[in-house]
């Protein structure tokens, strides 16, 4: 793997760890910041590499991870195709298989599945279901020389938070993920790498539970009839309004849930 420039740098390949490096795509926008996180893993002995989420099919990206090694491996944390898109090209251009929890983003190989461990890249790759950004996002987890690693797409970002499909189902996840090595580095699918990311995830869960006071608060005042956007509107006044859209959809899966749960 090649050192490279501090982030972010388009087109360069920067080590992160002697076993994971990251590629940046060129596009930034309010929902993948910088841009998307192309994760490249591998043991470093001469194995081949294990490529998570190529992004787009973009064809001034997708090149440039082809060229970076022998690629053993396509693994996508979730659908959205800032992240799959350009699966199937790199599939096609390298001969690796690509696997993910759905089976329709799937080329010549099975679906991933809770638990499993998937040897690649002269590694040893846990996967774990971990729902709520999306219903098939998986977070990957590796050690090696002591320390864990966890690609978490999505569903952690290296910067502010993500947006939900649904809320129960990620503070079960952030759970789970509560459960992993205090000094786990998360390697994350926008934004810069998490050194604690233990620390970060505790966060996570304070910031939906003080946003879910938010809410019941907005509801006492609007009227449990109150649409997402009214909420919108009360509880994220002080944001960004470009930022108001997936707001609303995360809001969405808040009312849904205190629905849920009376």
């Amino acid at each position: 793997m090649t050192h490279a420039a501090t982030h972010p740098a388009y087109g360069v390949l920067r080590d992160v760890s002697p076993f994971a490096s990251v590629l940046l795509e060129n596009n930034p926008s309010h929902m993948t910041l910088e841009g998307t996180n192309t994760w490249l893993l591998g043991s470093g002995d001469g194995d081949g590499l294990v490529v998570v989420d190529p992004g787009y099919e973009d064809l001034d990206h997708l090149p440039l991870i082809a060229e970076a090694g022998s690629v053993e491996l396509i693994l996508l944390t979730h659908h959205h195709p800032d992240h799959a898109e350009g699966a199937p090209w790199l599939a096609e251009r390298t001969s690796a298989p690509v696997r993910a929890l759905s089976a329709d983003l799937c080329v010549r190989s099975a679906p991933l599945r809770h638990g499993e461990i998937v040897a690649a890249g002269g590694l040893e790759i846990e996967v774990l279901h971990t729902p709520g950004h999306t219903s098939d996002s998986v977070t990957l987890t590796f050690t090696q020389a002591g320390q864990t690693h966890v690609l978490t797409g999505d569903t952690v970002l290296g910067r502010g938070t993500t947006v939900l499909d649904d809320l129960g189902d990620y503070l079960r996840t952030l759970r789970t993920l509560d459960g992993l090595p205090e000094q786990a580095i998360g390697l994350p699918g926008h934004g810069p790498e998490l050194p604690d990311l233990a620390s970060t995830v505790r966060e996570y869960t304070e910031h939906r539970e003080q946003r879910l006071d938010q809410v019941r608060a907005a509801l006492r005042e609007l009227g449990a009839d109150a649409t997402p956007r009214q909420v919108v509107e009360m509880v994220y006044a002080d944001v960004d309004r470009s930022l108001w859209a997936p707001a609303e959809s995360s809001v969405v899966a808040q009312l849904e849930y205190l629905r849920s749960e009376g």
